[in-house]
C-alpha cells in the first residue's frame, strides 16, 4: 500500500485528478485510500473503466429519497440486530467482479461478516476499529437513479453486482410523481425482478434479505411539499 502513485494524467477540474496507472483494481484501491482521492463526486471503477460523475445531487429526487431509505433500513436492521447500514461515501470493492464503487445505500448482515463473505478493510496504518472500505459482497445494495446514472444503474452495475455476489439489488426511481422501487433477487441466471403484489403505485414487493414486504411512497403536504417514506410490513 506504500507504493507511490504515478503522476496525474487526467485532469477533470482543479480538484479531480486521475493518476496514471490506476487501470488495475488494486491500483485504483490504493488511490481511493490515499489523501489524493477527491472528496466530492462519485468515482467508480467498473472492470478497468473509471466512471466519474460530478453532477450535483438533486435534492428532491435523489437526496431525500436516499435519506428516507437509509434511515428506515437502519432502524429495522438495528432493531432486529441483523447488521449494519452504510450510505454515501462507504466504498465496497470486489476483486471477483473487478469493481470498486460507492453505492447509495448498503446493508451488511452480521452473518455475512462472520462467514467471511464480506470483510472490513483496515486503515493504513492500522488503527483499532478503523476501516476504509468493504471487500466482497454486501447483502443488499440500493441505487437511486438520477439523469446522469441511468445507463450505469440499469445496465452496467447490475451485472457486476451479480458477479460480486450481492444477493439483493434495489433500483429506485423517484424522478416522476410516483416513485418506483424495484427489487431484484440474485439467481444462477443473474438478477430476476421480484414481482410486486398489485399495481406498482400501491403494491408491496418482498425482500428476502429483510424478510418483509416493502414499498416506497411519496406523501404530499400543503403547498405541494412532499416527503418519501419506505414502508415495511410483514
Amino acid at each position: 500500500m506504500a507504493e507511490a502513485l504515478h503522476p496525474a494524467v487526467v485532469l477533470l477540474d482543479e480538484d479531480v485528478r486521475i493518476p496514471g496507472g490506476v487501470h488495475a483494481l488494486e491500483q485504483f484501491r490504493r488511490w481511493s485510500h490515499s489523501e489524493q482521492f477527491p472528496e466530492r463526486g462519485r468515482i467508480d471503477y467498473l472492470q478497468g473503466d473509471i466512471e466519474v460523475d460530478m453532477s450535483p445531487e438533486d435534492l428532491n429526487t435523489h437526496g431525500t429519497v436516499k435519506v428516507a431509505i437509509a434511515s428506515r433500513l437502519h432502524a429495522v436492521v438495528a432493531e432486529r440486530g441483523l447488521g449494519e447500514v452504510f450510505v454515501d461515501r462507504a466504498r465496497v470493492a470486489s476483486p471477483a467482479a473487478g469493481l470498486s464503487v460507492e453505492p447509495d445505500v448498503m446493508v451488511v448482515l452480521w452473518e455475512s461478516l462472520e462467514a467471511g463473505r464480506i470483510l472490513k478493510v483496515p486503515s493504513s496504518p492500522p488503527r483499532p476499529g478503523r476501516y476504509v472500505e468493504l471487500e466482497g459482497a454486501p447483502d443488499l445494495v440500493v441505487e437511486v437513479i438520477s439523469n446522469s446514472s441511468v445507463g450505469k444503474d440499469r445496465k452496467r452495475l447490475p451485472a457486476l453486482y451479480g458477479r460480486a455476489g450481492v444477493q439483493e439489488l434495489w433500483l429506485v426511481d423517484a424522478r416522476d410523481e410516483t416513485p418506483v422501487l424495484e427489487i431484484f433477487r440474485l439467481t444462477a441466471a443473474g438478477y430476476v425482478r421480484v414481482a410486486p403484489e398489485g399495481p406498482q403505485v400501491e403494491g408491496w414487493t418482498a425482500s428476502s434479505i429483510l424478510g418483509c414486504r416493502c414499498r416506497l411512497r411519496r406523501r404530499t403536504f400543503r403547498e405541494g411539499r412532499s416527503i418519501f417514506d419506505l414502508e415495511l410490513t410483514s
